[in-house]
């Protein structure tokens, strides 16, 4: 890097707008869409798809809801060509579908691309050119007159060619960019969209969709908002105009950008699933969608089932969705701060679903798009009781008294503080299962018997201490009690019940009682144990053998 000061780079102009209205707007619904994953994102791929996964990858497409795809650049090669007549020969275009082709402004081009289009119900032609002052010097050597003959002669030509398609029954609509639109001075990306606007001759009921790329990023969000605000405040026919975004990543704000520009005016957005584009990428669509959703805006685009998009996306594209890309990635509703689980786990207990999502931590409910809760806490030296107490109750149904959340917090975070690694669902209930309801050891219960005689409790029990056998015997107000009274008759430490609670682990004729029951011993320790059984006494008599277990594990 250069020292400063920085020399090398210059700042991005501002834009002289001082009666700005987007700061003080809100978004109240969803822009028009489209997809240009078929186009933009494939040819950003170091192998493209094949026909076979870019006709699957339409049907995604569709399926999600996309009513402008933007299917190729037809006239640039065969396989894009043949992958357009395909889709319009096999019928596999829904009726309310439109699909995009980009195009050059030269003739033959032009006519290749009508060509790819015939029989088509309903197209969009998608015409651009560099405008820039940069591609104008080093790439056109071409003053802004050139450029806009360029333009104008284009749109001319499509407005030609295509009378014949569209006296065939073919719905065509026009779409111009302007490419490098936000490294091109305002006036002159105005006065090249109404020379084209010119010649299209767009009406109310068949707009032209004025395309304003971003190109590259360059500048901050707010930059890009006053941009789309001052041309849909300058376009003569801004009642006959589509304004339409297409913001890339190269300063990593392209979702920014596009919502602020949403603001200033745009009514149409075109990206691609998760972002994929050339450099950093195009507008992540799935971002920007469900950002409306959780803002109370249905997208008109459906994300219900974002796993299984994700795999049709990975799987064409041999891209992987990074484990921390909003919504979709694998780790983004997981929490291991131990201060995070607890609040999530104690603001979900509460949410009601007849309220407005309100859970700490998580924007959105998960279940919206078919993701499912049981990764949201995971376990790692960080993590908390909380989160432990999550995952044993949303994994496996263990309703853990809220005192007994520091106990065996405290224990799985020493084991996987020893491990170094985040410990599985799995690895938490062995944990459990061993330090509650597996030990035997020096003490275990052989046999259990209660009866009633008048308003007392009688109970018989055989036990092991150190596997030495011991038969037991005493009255009490109800099973427990009679069990400690007939405990204290052997060498065992004396302790005395703090509380108890039990509830059904399972379903039907399956389920077992689950019992916890917290001892305070004569030292002053109090500690928990837990018990299972299909009898729900004897679920409470296990537990306080866990109990008295760990107390002398301990001791």
């Amino acid at each position: 890097m250069q020292p400063a000061p920085v020399t090398k780079y210059r700042p991005f102009p501002p834009v002289s707008l001082p009666n700005r209205q987007w700061p003080n707007r809100t978004l109240r619904q969803a822009p028009i869409w489209c997809s240009v994953d078929l186009r933009d994102g494939n040819q950003a791929l170091a192998q493209p798809m094949s026909v076979e996964e870019k006709l699957e990858y339409f049907e995604l497409l569709v399926k999600i809801g996309f009513k402008e795809i933007e299917v190729g650049f037809p006239s640039a090669s065969q396989i894009e060509f043949d992958f357009c007549r395909r889709l319009i020969e096999e019928r596999r275009i829904p009726a309310d579908v439109s699909i995009q082709i980009l195009c050059q402004c030269r003739e033959e081009l032009i006519t290749r691309s009508i060509e790819a289009l015939r029989g088509a119900k309903n197209a969009i032609f998608h015409l651009y050119n560099s405008t820039s002052p940069a591609q104008r010097k080093h790439v056109f050597n071409a003053t802004r007159a050139d450029i806009v003959r360029i333009a104008t002669q284009g749109t001319t030509w499509v407005k030609q060619h295509s009378r014949a398609l569209v006296a065939a029954g073919t719905r065509m609509r026009f779409q111009y960019s302007p490419e490098s639109f936000t490294s091109t001075e305002l006036d002159f990306a105005l006065e090249i969209c109404e020379a084209v606007t010119d010649v299209w001759q767009p009406t109310v009921e068949d707009k032209i969709i004025l395309n304003l790329p971003a190109t590259v990023e360059y500048a901050t969000p707010n930059v890009h908002a006053d941009q789309i605000e001052w041309m849909s405040t300058h376009l003569t026919r801004r009642d006959c105009t589509l304004i339409s975004l297409h913001t890339h990543n190269d300063r990593g704000t392209g979702v920014a950008a596009t919502e602020l520009a949403m603001l200033a005016g745009a009514d149409r957005v075109e990206g691609t699933l998760f972002g994929n584009g050339e450099r950093t990428g195009n507008l992540d669509i799935v971002t920007v969608a469900l950002n409306l959703y959780t803002h109370g805006i249905h997208p008109g685009l459906d994300f219900s089932d974002i796993n299984g998009i994700r795999e049709v996306y990975e799987r064409c594209t041999r891209l992987e969705v990074p484990v921390r890309q909003p919504y979709a990635g694998e780790l983004v509703f997981t929490a291991f701060s131990g201060s995070h689980q607890d609040a999530i786990n104690k603001s979900w207990a509460v949410q009601r679903s007849d309220e407005p999502w309100d859970v700490l931590y998580i924007p959105i409910d998960p279940a919206d798009i078919g993701r499912s809760y049981r990764a949201i806490i995971r376990i790692n030296s960080q993590s908390g009781k909380g989160g432990v107490a999550y995952v044993l109750e949303h994994e496996f149904g263990y309703a853990l008294p809220k005192l007994m959340h520091k106990e065996i917090g405290k224990l799985i975070n020493e084991v996987a503080d020893a491990k170094g690694t985040e410990l599985t669902a799995t690895a938490i209930h062995e944990i459990f299962r061993r330090e509650y309801l597996d030990r035997t050891t020096p003490i275990a219960l052989q046999h259990f018997k209660t009866t009633e005689r008048d308003s007392a409790v009688s109970c018989a029990a055989s036990i092991t201490i150190d596997g030495t056998s011991h038969t037991l015997s005493a009255d009490g107000n109800g099973p427990i009690d009679a069990f400690v009274r007939a405990l204290s008759a052997t060498s065992l430490p004396k302790f005395e019940v703090q509380s108890y609670s039990e509830h059904s682990l399972g379903k039907g004729s399956e389920a077992k009682a689950v019992s916890y029951i917290q001892i305070k011993t004569a030292r002053n320790v109090t500690l928990y144990g837990a018990g299972i059984d299909t009898n729900i006494e004897l679920a409470s008599i296990k537990a306080i053998v866990s109990a008295l277990n760990r107390a002398l594990a301990k001791a």
